[in-house]
């Protein structure tokens, strides 16, 4: 297997030519390290302040969850909106449809058995 390296060998999707190493790729992982870890503090400080209207407490965590999924999509996989990354965007979002898909499938399932079953005033009863 003779494969010819010249030092700039990237990520499938990279730019031709794109140096991943250096300091400014540990630049990069520094950021997105700080990032993250300001993005967690601040939903653990969300979660147990009452600085933060209760009921919403929720929204504020799923904000900061999707920015924290942000932050490590770009700082950590290098997703972008390069031409050149259309299959890493792609998979990615075939991915979040996949898991959508289970989570909401399993909501619908699970509401459609509650609204079938028996209530347990009822089951109790009949064993009697």
């Amino acid at each position: 297997m003779d494969r010819h390296l010249d030092g700039n060998d990237g990520a499938p999707g990279g730019t031709p030519g794109e140096s991943h190493g250096g300091s400014s790729a540990l630049i990069s992982y520094l950021i997105g390290l700080g990032l993250s870890i300001l993005l967690t503090l601040a939903s653990f400080w969300a979660a147990s302040t009452g600085a933060v209207y209760g009921p919403g407490v929720p929204v504020l965590l799923a904000v900061l969850a999707v920015a924290q999924m942000g932050v490590h999509l770009v700082f950590f996989l290098h997703i972008s909106s390069a031409p050149d990354q259309v299959n890493n965007f792609l998979s990615l979002a075939f991915g979040i449809f996949v898991v959508a898909l289970i989570i909401f499938g399993s909501m619908i399932i699970m509401a459609n058995l509650n609204h079938m079953i028996m209530p347990m005033e009822q089951i109790i009863a009949r064993q009697r």
